[in-house]
């Protein structure tokens, strides 16, 4: 049997938590199972002595310290909050879960026994609710079968279900004797029925202890209980099968796919991701590159369901919408000076898109009939529609598509690694912005913008640029008179170690792209900003047709700006950008080691987003034969540690959320590392 942890929580105080734990533990402990209990935290002990710990150590008779049976014995009868302040006593989480972690080596399942009610505060804002998140531990509620129970307990499934926890089921107890009358006989199958939930057992009062294990071993349905525990293997089969036949995945050789067992995710919690086997992978691409502050966090969490009892959606064409103005307005606030219009679409692709059609406009009402070309950089990549694609420089992705393109200017990429005029940085003086000055020089009548990935250009390998070349670029556009599209739906939010790319060299952008972490990666939202210089071109009479014809059904989604605003205010509340830079050091010192690999021949860092390039011969930077996927073999490889990585071709791509502690990037960096050795070492 795998680890396991069970919680046990009640409908309120005083129902009996204690009794249904310690007479599940013996029951489970008649049936086999060796099993662990636990009290965290008990109040009104006597002596530094939880009676409850006592009991349960007694009836599960287990010989565990008393110190990891309860990490925190508390000498007051109050709310544990109350009692840690009053005592002056610090509370750490990482104390139960070191405990925790001990009582697991020694047993199969641990029952861990809460204090109070769900929304029972522990310490400052942390609930009990909040610990068996952090636990990771499915959870048992307890309830008394009499009046008021099915409100009761209906409550609390739901407030559990609100923060996302796992409801295995409920056992009713009767801590004291009472007479059965027709709403005791009921009120099981109309819990059951109402919530959905498990109803385990239930359990008579009990005067004599010896009672409890035989009651318990009776009337609790532990068969129900262990198999709530159990992998979902039969799950996993039928999930494979239906993925098989009915989803065609994004980026996908769906040959290949058919052969191989997909890893399936239902479930995540901080830089975490758990697949149907029960299986948990650090998530080192943070979704594809979209997660900011790890999952189910529960700020963003909590705004979602705030938004949700109000309203889902409401169109932005014709009416207007509360978060989309709240988020609008923040934006404005965050960045560079001047971008004070939003125009909210639903992903990256559709915020280029914006972006272009909006350049394409402004010039055609300032008369400026002829500019409607674009320049963009070799190995950029804009998204998946017709528009984004026709500036896209990766021909991999874009060459098929060729036909259905408008031309555009392609300049060379500052792709030191693989300078495009053989130089070395910084003795090249930024020859790469010849091409692009050139273009610019003599085409600028006919050119209506640049667009760039500004810093880093992602999908193209994250290809991190010298300093200066984003501010001379800025300099030529404005030099040219063209406009300067800064596509950050990849690096905005503090991917690069600041809040967004451009803010490195203080360049300001005509227009600006954002997406992806623009909701901490919890819903589809884009924005194109702009400036006054280009909105105030597209106004004026009805009858004129000046209007940007163009807009999303979803375009400011209720539910998306609600997540984004609960973002950006964790960003202000957390000092993330502040708290990112001991990371960023770490990260940068840490992969050096990368570069004494003989098959690694770049190693590229901005911020949290690095790269590390394979190739076949270090000296000639030969790449492997693209077929072969070498970067596709370390992925998979990283799998077997734990961690999620996803290639470029031979570019191996690390981008974990900005949430990660310094452990988990090690731990990261270290599997990283040992995939990259391994897979290259038997590469023939």
């Amino acid at each position: 049997m795998r680890k396991k942890t069970i919680f046990i929580t009640g409908t309120d105080t005083g129902i009996g938590k204690t009794i249904v734990c310690a007479g599940l533990a013996a029951a489970l402990k008649k049936r086999g199972v060796n099993v662990g209990v636990m009290k965290p935290i008990a109040t009104g002990a006597i002596n530094n002595t939880s009676s409850d710990a006592k009991i349960l150590k007694q009836v599960a008779k287990v010989n565990d310290e008393d110190s990891l049976i309860n990490p925190y014995c508390l000498d007051l009868a109050l709310a544990p909050s109350v009692c840690f302040e009053l005592q002056k006593k610090e509370f750490s989480v990482a104390k139960i879960k070191e405990s925790l972690k001990e009582l697991l080596n020694s047993h199969d399942i641990v029952l861990v026994e809460g204090i109070g009610g769900l929304l029972v505060p522990i310490y400052k804002d942390y609930l009990v609710a909040d610990l068996i998140k952090d636990l990771n531990s499915p959870l048992i509620i307890v309830a008394k079968n009499g009046l008021g129970t099915i409100n009761h307990t209906l409550l609390t499934i739901k407030q559990a279900q609100n923060f996302g926890l796992d409801v295995l089921g409920v056992i009713f107890n009767n801590p004291e004797k009472s007479k059965s009358d027709i709403s005791q006989k009921t009120n099981l199958k109309t819990i059951k029925e109402i919530s959905g939930v498990e109803i385990f057992g239930e359990l008579p009062f009990i005067n004599k202890r010896k009672d409890l294990v035989k009651l318990a071993a009776s009337n609790i349905n532990l068969g129900l209980i262990l198999k709530k525990l159990n992998p979902r293997a039969n799950d996993f089969q039928k999930l494979s099968a239906a993925d098989k036949k009915y989803i065609w995945h994004p980026f996908t050789q769906m040959r290949d796919w058919q052969n191989e067992e997909p890893l399936i995710i239902e479930e995540a919690k901080g830089c975490y991701l758990k697949d149907v086997k029960g299986r948990w992978f650090l998530d080192g691409v943070s979704s594809l590159w979209v997660n900011i502050h790890g999952h189910q966090k529960k700020e963003v969490d909590q705004a979602i369901k705030n938004q949700l009892n109000k309203v889902a959606h409401s169109t932005l064409l014709g009416l207007a919408n509360v978060p989309s103005i709240q988020l609008a307005k923040e934006l404005v606030k965050i960045t560079p000076k001047g971008l004070n219009k939003v125009f909210y679409s639903d992903n990256g692709s559709t915020s280029v898109e914006v972006a272009l059609k909006m350049a394409f406009q402004y010039w055609q009402h300032k008369g400026a009939k002829q500019k409607t070309k674009f320049v963009y950089l070799e190995n950029s990549y804009h998204g998946d529609t017709i528009g984004s694609v026709s500036v896209g420089g990766i021909d991999l992705f874009h060459k098929v598509f060729h036909p259905l393109l408008f031309n555009s200017f392609k300049a060379d990429s500052p792709y030191c690694y693989r300078c495009p005029k053989n130089k070395i940085y910084p003795n090249c003086k930024l020859v790469c912005l010849e091409k692009l000055e050139n273009i610019l020089k003599n085409n600028h009548k006919k050119i209506a913008a640049l667009i760039i990935e500004p810093i880093v250009q992602c999908a193209g390998g994250m290809i991190v640029w010298p300093k200066g070349i984003l501010k001379k670029m800025r300099g030529l556009c404005t030099k040219y008179n063209v406009l300067l599209i800064a596509d950050e739906v990849a690096v905005g939010f503090g991917r690069t170690g600041k809040m967004f790319a451009c803010e490195h060299e203080k360049v300001i952008p005509d227009i600006m792209c954002l997406s992806k972490g623009l909701s901490a990666g919890y819903l589809p939202l884009a924005v194109t900003l702009t400036n006054n210089k280009i909105y105030s071109a597209f106004l004026g009479d009805y009858a004129a047709q000046k209007t940007f014809f163009h807009g999303h059904s979803y375009t400011g989604n209720p539910l998306a700006c609600s997540a984004a605003i609960a973002s950006l205010e964790l960003f202000k509340k957390e000092k993330i950008i502040d708290n990112l830079q001991p990371k960023i050091k770490f990260l940068e010192k840490e992969l050096r080691k990368f570069k004494e690999l003989p098959n690694v021949g770049n190693v590229r860092q901005k911020g949290l987003i690095c790269a590390i390039e394979l190739v076949s011969d270090k000296k000639t930077k030969e790449p492997y034969p693209w077929q072969d996927k070498i970067g596709v073999k370390a992925c998979i490889e990283a799998r077997k540690y734990g961690v999620i990585l996803r290639p470029l071709g031979n570019i191996i791509v690390l981008m974990p959320p900005l949430a990660i502690n310094k452990e988990q990037l090690k731990e990261l960096l270290e599997v990283a590392f040992g995939t990259i050795e391994e897979v290259t070492k038997s590469y023939k």
